[in-house]
């Protein structure tokens, strides 16, 4: 279990543009997805704030957001990288395994990763996830690259959604059928 305290901050960003996005496909019927909160357990609280100052994860997350768009089961994390190296590291086996099970039961499961050097933001398929996930266990690389990630499924803005990643997720889903 690992603790909760000088990282609170990593990622703040990404997922605050990803909770307005979401916000926007709410307000426009388009999808319901819902950020889910990490277990944590409390250890230290400020007795003048009432804030909570340390803590521990309480158990393993599955992944940052769950829902349905259009009828469609989607499941993603959220990541943040500052070079143009994604380390694997990052991911964590059980997320791999829930989002392989979620696969497995006709859902789409995804990373949004934030190149924060480049103000770029990918939809990275599950498949592309796992090819780059089954190279490192075999060997290889434990990171992937910039160069790796399939442009197809950068993320744009419109409308007033800051991460508008329906549009990848619809070339996705054309490139299952």
């Amino acid at each position: 279990m690992g603790t909760w305290n000088s990282r609170g901050l990593r990622g703040e960003a990404l997922e605050e543009f990803i909770n307005l996005s979401i916000d926007k496909y709410k307000e426009k019927h388009l999808a319901l997805i819902q950020k889910i909160p990490t277990p944590i357990k409390p250890i230290k609280l400020d007795s003048k704030t009432r804030q909570i100052t340390l803590a521990f994860f309480d158990k393993k997350s599955t992944v940052d957001y769950i829902g349905v768009v259009q009828g469609i089961p989607v499941c993603f994390d959220a990541k943040e990288c500052q070079t143009d190296t994604f380390p694997l590291a990052n991911i964590h086996k059980h997320q791999m395994e829930f989002m392989r099970d979620f696969e497995e039961q006709d859902g789409i499961s995804f990373i949004i990763l934030y190149f924060s050097n480049r103000n770029e933001f990918y939809y990275v398929p599950y498949r592309d996830i796992l090819f780059f996930w089954e190279r490192m266990e075999n060997g290889g690389r434990k990171s992937f690259t910039y160069d790796e990630i399939d442009k197809t499924y950068k993320i744009g803005h419109a409308n007033n959604i800051i991460v508008h990643f329906l549009e990848p997720l619809n070339i996705d889903l054309a490139s299952r059928d």
